[in-house]
């Protein structure tokens, strides 16, 4: 007895390398074996990659084994389904026949199931006297049960892949951050350290991250970001290691104690340091007999040339707006933290502050610690004892002086130096005290 179940014809195929394989290996399926079929094809779509199969494709596995009905697939039993092309695609959700004749073909070549053509190339399946089924012809799904072991194997190591990658993609997360967070906190508590090359590393590193790149590339970031990071701490951990030796000293009468992070730096510059931007801060023992009045923002600028080469494309800096504007990419280029700058820029005021920076970073070449420098200037500052004046002054009498010395532009520092005692003479009410007479009158003082 012959019952035709499909009759769906397939036309003439060719036979390849990979169908032939396939068929070898299905005959080698031992008698004894027995698989779950659904784990077994969980395993093929973690794999799926590996094994070239597409998600089509795999829905039409899904679909095939559903016409099985058993769960388990012994390698004795018989395991041909022969379902009709229409079956097959309302069992995977609708798909053009065209496209499932594709994706079929992608199943055999990539040797999930074979074909079992009958001589008229339909689907049907042949049944004997007592009902049984004595011959096949359709889809061969023996593969699954013959390869179960090789279809584990690769997905556990396509899992094991997947979750390297994930663990790498965490470290260079978690690097990326705390080197931030690092930065941030080694300038903002006036950490010794070249920060703009630690940044400048930083972004060089983080710039050959790919949008998408394997593994390897990115353990290979991840290694050289690991690096920073362990330079990085090292510079942060020596440097709360010397303040907690510096406190203990000072405990025993040995330094005065001081509850700033950054007190090392700040000592250092308020005892040796203290005329390092060119001002003779200590000798300016009367502030009050300074002018009020603000000084021209041409006066600044000819005492402090360098902050010019702050500003984009080169246009100069006219008005008081861009001056500060100029100030705030200076702060960071020193080292100064933000806390130092906002503390600087309460006591001072704002344009004062920036005045500050600006006669800094002229000397910066001759300070040692920008941020500790300005700390020291700000508690002058909140008790009455410092002025811009004095700063500006001794950079326009050093200008002069290294200017007689080259032999080059002498007669423009004495003009801009004139100007600026005119705007202190135009103070009626005012007497310039002997401190700032002796600190103009000092020839090379303030460089």
């Amino acid at each position: 007895m012959e019952t035709n179940i499909a009759t769906t014809p397939f036309g003439r195929r060719s036979m390849t390398l990979g169908m032939i394989s396939s068929q070898v290996t299905a005959r080698a399926v031992p008698k004894d074996a027995i698989v779950h079929k659904w784990h077994v094809f969980q395993d093929i779509k973690d794999a799926r990659i590996a094994l070239g199969a597409t998600d089509r494709a795999l829905a039409i596995l899904d679909a095939l084994l559903s016409f099985h009905p058993d769960t388990a697939l012994y390698g004795d039993s018989e395991l041909v389904v022969w379902p009709s092309n229409e079956q097959l695609i309302r069992r995977a959700n609708g798909m053009p026949p065209t496209t499932l004749r594709r994706h079929l073909a992608v199943l055999v070549e990539c040797g999930l199931i074979i074909r079992r053509d009958s001589p008229n190339g339909k689907r049907f399946a042949r049944k004997g006297q007592g009902g049984e089924i004595e011959q096949a012809y359709g889809f061969d799904i023996s593969p699954i049960v013959a390869r179960a072991e090789e279809f584990k194997n690769l997905a556990e190591a396509v899992r094991s892949e997947k979750k390297a990658f994930r663990l790498v993609k965490e470290r260079l997360t978690i690097c990326r951050r705390d080197i931030v967070k690092m930065i941030e906190a080694g300038i903002e508590e006036g950490v010794p350290a070249n920060w703009g090359r630690v940044q400048q590393a930083y972004q060089a590193i983080v710039g050959q991250i790919p949008r998408t790149a394997p593994r390897q590339t990115l353990e290979a970031i991840a290694e050289e970001l690991e690096g920073l990071w362990a330079e990085v701490r090292e510079a942060l951990e020596s440097f709360v290691k010397t303040q907690k030796v510096d406190a203990n000293e000072s405990q025993n009468g040995r330094h005065i104690q001081n509850s700033k992070p950054d007190s090392k730096i700040e000592s250092q510059s308020r005892s040796g340091n203290k005329d390092e931007a060119g001002a003779n801060v200590t000798d300016t023992d009367n502030v009050r007999s300074l002018p009020k009045r603000e000084l021209p923002l041409g006066i600044v600028l000819d005492a402090c040339p360098n902050m010019l080469w702050l500003v984009k494309g080169g246009g100069g800096i006219r008005n008081w707006r861009e001056f500060l504007a100029a100030a705030e990419v200076a702060r960071p280029s020193m080292g100064v933290s933000p806390s130092a700058w906002e503390e600087a820029r309460t006591a001072m005021g704002e344009q004062q502050a920036a005045i500050t920076i600006a006669a800094i970073y002229q000397r910066q070449d001759q300070i040692n610690s920008a941020g500790g420098y300005l700390r020291s200037l700000t508690d002058r500052a909140k008790v009455g004892k410092f002025s811009v004046w004095p700063m500006v002054m001794a950079l326009l009498r050093a200008k002069l002086d290294a200017s007689k010395t080259t032999g080059t532009g002498a007669e423009a520092a004495a003009v801009d130096l004139e100007m600026a005692g005119k705007v202190v003479r135009t103070e009626s009410r005012l007497e310039i005290s002997n401190a700032l007479r002796r600190s103009l009158d000092k020839p090379g003082r303030g460089s």
